[in-house]
């Protein structure tokens, strides 16, 4: 029934992942440990890396290094991860999870929201402008971009500091931008839209194993962009992290055009909402289920947070006296330059954890550098990027590591045949590469493999 034009629905930014977040350590029944150094390409979203965070041991050493294919995407990965680092002494962890989840997967949030958004983006253009050759936190390091890419990351935070007058308002921006989306997406069956998006939730999501995610909440992200509506309150303000600049080609010039281009079948709820250690929010009564990927996400955020906090702290010669400490919710944005910088500094420090941002081209250049040779202890690739993936991988995978390759199963648009042809240029893909099948269970979501050994 939802045909739509193939990859349409998934759109070409990727604002979030299209499966569970997974503890890129763990291998079946082992985990590894000591120091490691994972690669992300294209992840989308910081959940593998608070994932794979929270199942480390106190001993461990974890460097997570991260390539994504926009400036867009690494400016919001920026943006949660400087969340998820707030200490609970500047945000309590429920509202710090609400927050999160809002600017995560809402197209509308609170106006408290986007004032926490404006101010965060207020930091993180200051820490990015900062010719440091040491990063102000570990877990936020830029200092390996061009200086191009950190240009562009400051006029992308300035943006959300300062969107245009017009575009303050959701209904202005935002709203038009989602459904002229819908609209392109859907083509003549846009009036019986409804029936589109219960069909991709039943006969799709549902049948894949997603059947706790929410009619009601479903139906409003697809008509709306909102997946997130945890508490009363009025979703009207734009959330500018989703928005970003798409080039097209018209009748033989260039134009830029702002809107939103990221998913709008699949929905956010795959990143936290799906899985579930805890057997009781997958309960059901009547044959339906109790507790909602929107209760589901929240109880996994919060729990990745708390683990956070055990891991690290604000380090004693950094930390600013009690009375300087304030919400970083409602701190206002004009804020002295000095200030900024105790506020960055406040941020928790997670012990022997850094995340690394590299230029967006590093994936075929990593290679032709001597500190990568055989350096990933396990490289973890997005289905968007497969493409990117070549034999020189085994060039910079250390000895034994795995590989993780996000399959298509969610990308709703696909058909079943197109799922099994994926999956096999991804096995084709890592062979190529010095990849083998690893021995684990085998999974539908993700395709595992284990450098042959020479």
């Amino acid at each position: 029934m939802s045909t739509g034009r193939t990859m349409e629905g998934a759109g070409c930014v990727t604002w979030w992942g299209f499966s569970p977040a997974l503890d890129l350590l763990h291998r079946g029944s082992e985990r590894q440990e000591g120091e490691v150094n994972v690669l992300l390409v294209g992840s989308g979203d910081p959940r593998h890396i608070l994932k794979t965070i929270a199942g480390l041991r106190d001993t461990d050493t974890l460097h997570i290094w991260v390539i994504e294919n926009s400036m867009d995407v690494v400016a919001r990965q920026l943006l949660l991860l400087f969340l998820a680092l707030t200490p609970q002494e500047s945000m309590g962890l429920h509202e710090k999870t609400e927050v999160f989840l809002e600017l995560f997967g809402n197209s509308e949030v609170r106006s408290q929201t986007e004032e926490t958004l404006r101010h965060v983006a207020t930091e993180l253009s200051l820490s990015v402008t900062e010719t440091l050759e040491t990063p102000t936190n570990p877990c936020l390091d830029t200092t390996h971009l061009r200086f191009k890419e950190r240009d562009d990351l400051d006029r992308i935070f300035k943006r959300w500091i300062h969107p245009p007058p017009s575009a303050r308002s959701a209904h202005v921006s935002i709203a038009k931008a989602w459904d002229g989306r819908v609209r392109q997406h859907l083509g003549t069956r846009y009036d019986s839209r409804a029936g589109c998006f219960d069909w991709d939730l039943t006969m799709k999501l549902h049948q894949k194993g997603c059947g706790v995610i929410n009619k009601q909440h479903y139906k409003l992200w697809r008509e709306r962009g909102v997946a997130f509506e945890m508490r009363e309150g009025i979703y009207q303000m734009a959330n500018e992290s989703l928005l970003s600049t798409r080039v097209f080609s018209h009748r033989g010039d260039k134009m830029a055009l702002r809107g939103y281009w990221g998913d709008i079948v699949s929905s956010p709820y795959l990143s936290f909402g799906i899985e579930t250690d805890d057997e009781e929010l997958l309960q059901k009564q009547n044959g339906q289920h109790v507790k909602t990927a929107q209760d589901i996400s929240y109880v996994n955020v919060q729990a990745l947070f708390k683990s956070l906090s055990c891991r690290g702290g604000t380090p004693p010669s950094q930390a600013c006296s009690e009375e300087g400490k304030a919400l970083v919710a409602l701190e206002p944005v004009s804020q002295p330059e000095a200030h900024h910088k105790s506020q960055i500094n406040e941020l928790m420090h997670l012990n022997g954890v850094s995340v690394t941002f590299l230029p967006l081209d590093s994936l075929s250049k990593l290679p032709e550098k001597q500190k990568y040779s055989h350096f990933f202890n396990s490289i973890y690739c997005a289905a968007s990027m497969v493409h990117h993936l070549s034999p020189t991988l085994r060039q910079i995978a250390a000895p034994k590591a795995a590989l993780v390759v996000e399959l298509a199963k969610y990308l709703l648009d696909l058909t079943k045949e197109q799922e099994v042809g994926f999956a096999e240029k991804v096995g084709d893909v890592a062979k190529e590469a010095g990849f083998e099948p690893s021995q684990e269970e085998k999974r539908d979501v993700y395709a595992t493999f284990a450098l042959q050994e020479e």
